[in-house]
């Protein structure tokens, strides 16, 4: 007669195998998923400079008027966060009254760097619109990172040009 079965150490390897490859995957999921919450921070953040683009061109109003243009003000001391702005004094840079909307990154996501330097204000003047980067400058980068992860840079140009790298 011919037992049909699994021995006890047959069972004890299997389960073995299927932990051993669980913990890989499980650990590799959340390396990924942070990877992807750094990408997903990045698009948002060229979106919103972009929608300020769009807003200065649509000369949208904002508290009952129209600004001299929109503006993105980001800085090292605020990290995990960036603001959108309406010019209301005319003078391209963020006041606090200016203020449209504070965006956030996704949690652990942080600006690492500023180019040329923080507080980096990029700034759309209707109709064309021209760009304004403070510091002057012709280009900004925008480095973002999670800790001890890899880092996103965007770049824009006075052209107007907004990549994710």
């Amino acid at each position: 007669m011919k037992n049909k079965g699994f021995t006890l150490v047959e069972l004890l390897v299997t389960i073995s195998i299927v932990s051993v490859l669980s913990i890989i995957v499980f650990a590799n999921y959340r390396a990924g998923e942070k990877q992807f919450s750094l990408q997903r921070s990045a698009h948002k953040l060229s979106q919103n400079i972009r929608g300020a683009q769009n807003m200065a061109m649509s000369a949208k109003e904002f508290q009952g008027t129209v600004p001299s243009g929109y503006g993105v003000y980001l800085t090292n001391t605020e990290p995990g966060q960036y603001i959108l702005f309406a010019d209301l004094d005319g003078d391209k840079n963020y006041d606090a009254n200016e203020m449209v909307e504070t965006l956030e990154f996704e949690e652990g996501i942080f600006i690492n760097s500023l180019s040329p330097g923080s507080p980096l204000t990029v700034f759309f003047s209707p109709p064309d619109p021209t760009i304004t980067i403070f510091p002057d400058a012709s280009s900004a980068l925008i480095s973002l990172n999670f800790t001890g992860g890899s880092e996103k840079i965007i770049r824009i140009n006075k052209a107007g040009l907004i990549g994710v790298e």
